[in-house]
């Protein structure tokens, strides 16, 4: 079984004790390939240096909405610079997150959103979206970009949502969130969509799954996601594990 955890933050401080000795271990846990998502300037070339040094590790570079409010030319410059790197295969994260008082004026964050949207268009990449109480403005920004693809990650909107995401031709990515008690509204979103637009991700060092909640996470820990997955689409876990995997690798457009 491989298994592919298709959004990490390796570049987080919480790694910063163990970060060498975690990574090479992961290859003997069954975790075949891993994408380091950037969110800002710093932690984009933190992400490139990690996707440098591991084979199995990949990488996509962006501004997070929650840097929106301190970036500048520069900074877009540096993406735009990185998308051509041999181990970057999107763009992201980017989007909107309108639950924190203390980022950027909603305006801010989609005018940084949709710069980065016309660079994916520009350079014919796939975007990693991030979405976190706006769920609205982000999928206006999306249907203004009709030739732009990408995934929302972490997905927590709804299922007629999903519908029209999956119809633009998007992809869906989920987290060990749907392994909480109180995450029931996953299960008719993960059983009446379509086999080959699931992802699956830890969003290390964040969201651990049952039942490691509350702990540091990192991509072994996808496994118990991928278990969850399985039972709520009544497959065996090998046959969830192949095809996330496989579904992510023609995502990220990395082959064997």
């Amino acid at each position: 079984m491989v298994l592919f955890d298709s959004h990490a933050h390796y570049d987080d401080g919480r790694f910063d004790e163990d970060r060498e000795e975690l990574l090479s271990s992961l290859p003997s846990k069954n975790i075949g390939y891993v994408v380091n998502v950037g969110c800002d300037t710093m932690t984009n070339l933190q992400t490139i240096e990690i996707a440098e040094k591991y084979p199995f590790i990949y990488a996509a570079v962006g501004i997070h909405p929650g840097a929106a409010h301190r970036v500048g030319d520069e900074d877009f410059a540096l993406v735009e610079k990185l998308l051509s790197h041999e181990k970057v295969r999107a763009l992201g994260e980017i989007g909107l997150d309108y639950h924190y008082d203390d980022n950027a004026p909603k305006e801010v964050q989609q005018a940084v959103f949709r710069r980065q949207m016309d660079l994916a268009r520009r350079y014919k990449v796939p975007v990693c979206i991030h979405d976190r109480e706006a769920h609205g403005d982000c999928m206006e920004i999306v249907r203004e970009y009709r030739d732009v693809r990408g995934v929302f990650h972490s997905y927590s909107g709804s299922l007629e949502m999903a519908r029209e995401l999956i119809d633009l031709g998007w992809m869906l990515s989920f987290t060990g969130v749907i392994t909480f008690k109180n995450a029931k509204k996953f299960e008719p979103i993960l059983a009446n969509i379509p086999s080959d637009v699931i992802m699956i991700e830890t969003d290390c060092p964040y969201l651990a799954p049952e039942p490691h909640r509350g702990h540091r996470n990192d991509s072994s820990l996808v496994l118990h996601t991928c278990e969850k997955l399985a039972e709520i689409r009544f497959i065996d876990v090998e046959e969830a594990a192949a095809i996330t995997t496989a579904n992510a690798k023609r995502f990220y457009g990395i082959g064997d």
